[in-house]
């Protein structure tokens, strides 16, 4: 049987450190107020001249020296991301351009912050059916760009970044299941409803959200949603040794790691440092997880996220 392991990861943080202290110069807020309800303490900011492919490039370039694959190796690149470079063509396609993987397929996968599973979850596929051997899977996001810096509900809670997998076909269990989800009934109380028509904007450009709907919605769905994929994948929950969250609220991941009976010792924590960076939270968390040698080998590892959509999933796999 034909699965797909993961064989390398990399990540890349934009140089800009935005601290709570310098957001309460701007709003009114407080250190106290963003970490009590939140956990983070600072985000990353691009550059005014990086554009979301180049946080893609540096992130896949990492994952593809570590897993020793070189651009013509590639059969196929997914980007997952909800600000793009352009309408068209696909952030994929432009770092297809800047690898040099000229040829392969390539495409972006929009599921906001569930994004990254959606794409994992695909490129498994790819590899199951035979479709693709070595595929370059990258969440990568420059939420600042779509924030209103007025509106402290929002404006704090976001960050800049890239995370990339390289998955590869093996003879040897790696991703071990999928489950994916959406409702669209939902998408009302998170969304960024502006869109561009006869060259002009056509309503907000700026991403809205209904906090207290939202922690109410993501912590019933991911809690069901563990416990359907340990269910599908035959495992007990006591199999389980990680949970890589998707970077929101550490309230949401405490929830989800107590319903897992994991200790937060087993759950990997970016958001402090990182804030929530949509899609490239997951292998962002993945990549730094994983480079401090924190995951052995066989290990049962749970990915699960969850964004506007209303969107969400989760991956096991085994580092």
């Amino acid at each position: 049987m034909l699965y797909s392991r993961i064989a390398g990861t990399g990540s890349y943080l934009p140089a800009r450190i935005l601290s709570n202290a310098e957001l309460a110069q701007r709003v009114d807020t407080s250190d106290e107020w963003i970490v009590s309800r939140t956990g983070i303490r600072e985000r990353r900011i691009a550059a005014a001249d990086e554009m979301t492919s180049d946080l893609a490039l540096h992130a896949s370039q990492q994952a593809m020296q570590q897993a020793g694959v070189t651009a013509d190796q590639l059969d196929l690149i997914i980007v997952a991301t909800s600000t793009p470079d352009v309408i068209f063509p696909s952030t994929a396609c432009i770092l297809q351009e800047k690898l040099g993987a000229y040829g392969c397929p390539a495409f972006d996968v929009q599921a906001v912050c569930a994004g990254f599973v959606y794409a994992l979850t695909t490129a498994d596929q790819y590899i199951r059916t035979g479709m693709a051997k070595t595929v370059l899977v990258v969440g990568a996001e420059a939420f600042s760009r779509i924030l209103d810096w007025s509106d402290r509900a929002t404006c704090v809670l976001f960050g800049d970044g890239a995370g990339a997998v390289v998955l590869k076909a093996s003879n040897e269990p790696g991703i071990v299941a999928c489950k994916l989800k959406a409702d669209g009934r939902f998408r009302h109380i998170l969304t960024t409803p502006g869109n561009v028509a006869h060259g002009q904007l056509q309503g907000q450009p700026f991403l809205k959200m209904d906090g207290p709907a939202v922690y109410k919605f993501a912590v019933k769905a991911l809690a069901e949603l563990a416990s359907e994929i340990l269910d599908q994948a035959g495992l007990p929950q006591s199999a389980l040794d990680w949970l890589v969250p998707h970077q929101a609220n550490v309230r949401i991941i405490e929830s989800t790691a107590k319903h897992l009976g994991l200790s937060m010792d087993k759950v990997v924590l970016t958001l402090a440092r990182h804030g929530n960076t949509s899609a490239a939270s997951i292998p962002l968390a993945l990549d730094e997880a994983a480079r401090a040698g924190r995951f052995a080998p066989g290990e049962l590892l749970m990915l699960e996220g969850i964004g506007g959509g209303f969107a969400w999933g989760a991956v096991l796999l085994r580092w």
